[in-house]
């Protein structure tokens, strides 16, 4: 499916890195037994036995690791499709719930008295942030950072639609009514100190301005975006990478954003996050005033007027133009309930007025927060997802099987599919190889490693000569060696 045009989508990679959150929560009376550290460590351990290392790329042609401060990490491996990157994020989240099962299963056995919990959110029970990243390929020109500048509004308002959810702490919301007093769009926001940076653990920038594009640097850069919650409906992680998608192609053809420029995004990101009604007044550079549900409505009305001239997109851009019109609907109308089956912050937002009315209780109650936060634990048999998905209370984009699929096999349309190859047949002959983003070398003392510069190149005949040659050596070997 696509809407009338004359040109197709320009191909773009993309990718989501994200952050875990771990406990280990005491299985009868007394402390947690392990700090997250060490429950970080036993969840990788046999990451680490299998590898000798707790940074790894996977068949599916990902990157799972342990990232600063103990927090399990996986990034999607390069997608130039949307379901891709659908099903490689839902693949990290299987992953991480395999090795949580595994590890539980140990302690099970040793007789420790804890379950490791993973938690698809950005904050833990002391306030620390971990995030969700996206990175977006773009074509290396002088005047990009302009442009992604003009994004800036952008990145601060769409919280009203991607946004996971949050309880807030202290009740510091204003919102449209008492029902959830202390509810608010972003687990994020409050998090973010800077607009645009280099630095990223100590300034929080929104975009990241690091020049790292895993790419040949002549031709390409990658857009960091550090703003953003983790997601765990598939609307929302749709809307957010297709949004963005759409916006760059805007830009790079001619597009302009810069009349919406804020004068102060730091005060507007928590301006936005804190209203529910999506109408708080946000002051602009030129000192008129817009509310985040006119900035999007004037983003998303920019953007079909740019695709109805000649762009060609796919089923799930259409789904999610689509699903950003019914996301301002239902809060213009103040009737979240109408996506309260595809977007975080609605389904979140049903499922604690729920539980609250029916025990007549409110935010501040303990068990309110366990259920938050079993929304977003992946750990088998623990979170909510599966069981919200199954019964048509989470709206699935791309199917379970695709996403199963996706933990082993990588996207057939990038240079993943080279990288997953490699790791694959090396696992299977048990052969020591270096993989990172843009190379794969043999560890055998002989062999070149071999640069693959083009992300968007699927098929390379010096990989189909390295697996050859792999394969070879493994039958040359002695019997029993």
């Amino acid at each position: 499916m696509s809407m009338s045009g004359s040109r197709p989508l320009a191909r773009r990679i993309i990718g989501v890195e994200t952050e875990y959150g771990i406990t280990c929560a005491p299985t009868t009376d007394g402390p947690p037994p392990m700090d997250a550290d060490h429950a970080a460590r036993e969840l990788f351990d046999p990451v680490v036995q299998r590898s000798r290392s707790s940074n790894v790329f996977t068949r599916g042609g990902a990157r799972l690791y342990l990232d600063v401060g103990s927090h399990p990490e996986f990034a999607t491996a390069e997608c130039d499709r949307l379901e891709d990157v659908l099903a490689q994020d839902r693949a990290g989240e299987l992953v991480m719930a395999d090795l949580a099962e595994q590890a539980n299963a140990r302690l099970a056995a040793s007789g420790v008295p804890g379950r490791i919990h993973l938690l698809k959110n950005n904050r833990d029970a002391e306030g620390n942030g971990f995030g969700c990243h996206e990175n977006y390929l773009v074509r290396r020109r002088g005047d990009f950072w302009n442009d992604a500048r003009t994004l800036v509004p952008h990145l601060v308002t769409r919280q009203i639609l991607v946004g996971a959810g949050h309880i807030a702490a202290g009740g510091e919301t204003r919102p449209a009514d008492d029902a959830l007093s202390g509810y608010v769009f972003s687990q994020r926001a409050d998090q973010m100190w800077d607009a645009v940076s280099s630095a990223t653990t100590r300034a929080r920038p929104l975009i990241n301005t690091r020049d790292e594009p895993h790419a040949d640097a002549e031709r390409y850069r990658r857009m960091h975006v550090v703003v953003g919650d983790s997601n765990i409906a598939q609307g929302s992680t749709l809307l957010k990478v297709a949004a963005m998608d759409l916006l760059l192609d805007y830009l790079e053809h001619g597009g302009d954003l810069g009349d919406l420029a804020l004068a102060d995004p730091m005060r507007a990101i928590r301006d936005t996050c804190h209203d529910m009604t999506g109408g708080v007044l946000l002051e602009r550079v030129d000192g008129r005033t817009i509310t985040p549900l006119e900035m999007q409505t004037e983003h998303l009305g920019r953007l079909r007027d740019h695709i109805a001239q000649d762009i060609e997109v796919t089923a799930l851009h259409t789904a999610a133009l689509e699903l950003w019109e019914r996301g301002l609907e239902a809060l213009r109308m103040q009737q979240p309930e109408s996506v309260d089956t595809e977007l975080d912050w609605a389904v979140k937002h049903r499922l604690l007025t729920r539980y609250c009315q029916r025990h007549d209780t409110d935010l501040t109650d303990p068990r309110v927060t366990r259920l938050a936060l079993a929304y977003h634990d992946v750990s088998p048999g623990q979170g909510l997802r599966q069981r919200l998905e199954s019964t048509g209370l989470l709206r699935r984009f791309v199917d379970d099987e695709t996403c199963r699929r996706a933990v082993d096999t990588p996207p057939a349309t990038t240079r993943a599919r080279l990288r997953g190859a490699v790791v694959a047949k090396a696992e299977d002959l048990r052969r020591d190889v270096s993989v990172d983003w843009v190379g794969v070398r043999l560890d055998d003392g002989v062999g070149s490693p071999v640069t693959l510069s083009d992300p968007f190149r699927a098929v390379d005949e010096r990989i189909d000569a390295l697996l050859e040659s792999m394969e070879r050596s493994a039958t040359d070997l002695p019997i029993g060696v």
